[in-house]
This record gives C-alpha cells, structure tokens and sequence, in this order.
C-alpha cells in the first residue's frame, strides 16, 4: 500500500501525464493479476476412438484420442513422452510425439498415433493369446503413463490408464 502512495507523491504537479501513466500501468497490472486463471489443470476428460487405422503384415497403426477441457484463461503445453501402448498386456511401443499447444478456455483433444511392428507382438509366451486375437479379430489395446502439462512455470501430470478392445480389420 505504502508503495501504490509513492507513485503518486509528485513535487512537479505539471507531470500529470506522467501520473497517468502509473496509474494505467497500476490498474493494467492488478486486473491481469486477479482476473486469469492459470493454477487449474485442464480436466483429461478421456480416451476415446481407440482404433486401427491401418494393419499389414509388418504392422498395425493405433490411434487415440485424448480429451481435454481447459478452464484456463491461458494455454500451456501438452508432452505425450512417457505414455506406452500395450497390446494383449504386451508393451510394444512409445508415443512419442512434440509438445501440443493447449487452447485457452475450450475442449481440446490431442490425436495419440503409433505404428506397431507386428513381430513385436509375438512372442513365445503370448503366441497363443495373439492366434486367439487374429482368428477372433479383436486385440486388447491399454494406453498407460503420464501426459505433461505446463504453462508459466506451473506444471502437472495425467495418469493415463485406459484399456479396450478392438476390432482388427485383416
């Protein structure tokens, strides 16, 4: 308070231009200060449209959708890098993507693609499970790990653990 009264303390009552100035500055600083939310984390609404885009005999392209909403009056940042895919409770890829720019105040979701090497999936312990999945033509797809979010120093994470089943397309 004592420092809001020194800015206003004048010798010279002829620079009232220059007062004017403060006090525009002051009333530009305080309305920032008290009307943006930046400490909420947007609300992870989700996963959804879990499915196979492409599938060969060398690999299978997963996507996903994760929804956002974000009460903020700022954006921020998204990073996917310790998210896993797992397919029949076998870890067979990363997502790995750059960082996606959060809008402020709206729903967002951010696409989750992989591509799957077909022989990662096979191995001598889950032959059976994944013969099962191609005669029945569904696989068990989990998303697990973290998203990033950060915005003006402040910074959280999403604990992803969603799991579902999809029809493959041969």
């Amino acid at each position: 308070m004592i420092l809001i009264l020194n800015l206003f303390r004048y010798e010279d009552r002829d620079n009232s231009h220059f007062m004017l100035k403060r006090i525009l500055f002051i009333s530009l600083f305080f309305t920032l200060v008290f009307n943006c939310t930046v400490t909420e984390q947007p609300k992870f609404v989700g996963l959804e449209n879990i499915k196979v885009v492409n599938s060969t005999v060398q690999s299978i392209t997963l996507s996903a959708d994760a929804l956002f909403i974000n009460p903020n009056d700022v954006g921020g940042t998204l990073k996917t890098d310790d998210l896993k895919v797992y397919v029949n409770d076998i870890e067979v890829a990363t997502v790995v993507s750059d960082e996606f720019n959060v809008p402020s105040k709206e729903n967002f979701k951010i696409p989750l693609i992989v591509a799957v090497a077909t022989d990662s999936i096979i191995d001598k312990k889950s032959l059976g499970g994944l013969l099962g999945s191609l005669i029945s033509q569904r696989l068990k797809v989990q998303y697990k790990g973290d998203i990033k979010y950060k915005v003006l120093g402040y910074s959280s994470t999403y604990t992803i653990d969603e799991t579902q089943e999809i029809k493959l397309k041969l």
